[in-house]
């Protein structure tokens, strides 16, 4: 799998200021940086919904357990 070194992020960054100009550069770097922290916020919202169902899932198996063993 291809890394993305330092030199390649350079040339990304200077091709984005010269087609999206100085001006307007910052701004775009605040949206795709918010975009990106919505991303991750959404992404652990996520991974905690299905943490909660896997622990609820394996109370419900601990409760199913015991009503076996003391019947």
């Amino acid at each position: 799998m291809p890394t993305i070194g330092w030199f390649e992020i350079l040339i990304v960054v200077a091709i984005a200021i010269v087609v999206l100009g100085p001006k307007d550069f910052p701004i775009m770097l605040k949206k795709v940086g918010s975009w990106i922290g919505s991303t991750k916020r959404y992404v652990n919202n996520l991974q905690n919904e299905v943490s909660n169902i896997d622990l609820e899932e394996n109370e419900i198996k601990k409760e199913k357990r015991n009503n076996k063993d003391e019947q």
